[in-house]
């Protein structure tokens, strides 16, 4: 969520992002949008934290379509033609996703 952050707030990590597409600064519509993958990322995180027992119950159904949603972004990130978006996000999507299987499985 600090790298959208950082993104929607002007930080130049385009090559880390929409597949490299801008490598610097982001456009303002994408700047836009990388606040609503706050807002998206801080949900999943809800579910995931409800379903472990320790968050906001009503976000606790929307667990497996976070989970589902994790595993669509690590196979995308997996091939991106960005190399640095690839080496960095394909390790923390897959960690994203065993650790939320793990806490459904469980």
């Amino acid at each position: 969520m600090l790298m959208h952050l950082g993104v929607a707030a002007g930080a130049p990590l385009g090559r880390l992002t929409v597949g490299g597409r801008f490598p610097g600064r982001l456009p303002p519509a994408w700047r836009a949008l990388a606040l609503v993958q706050v807002a998206l990322l801080a949900t999943m995180a809800g579910a995931v934290l409800a379903r472990a027992g320790i968050g906001a119950a009503p976000l606790a159904p929307l667990f497996w379509p976070a989970l589902a949603l994790t595993l669509l972004s690590l196979a995308a990130n997996a091939a991106s033609p960005s190399r640095p978006e690839r080496l960095l996000w394909t390790p923390v999507l897959f960690l994203m996703a065993a650790t939320a299987l793990g806490v459904g499985l469980s």
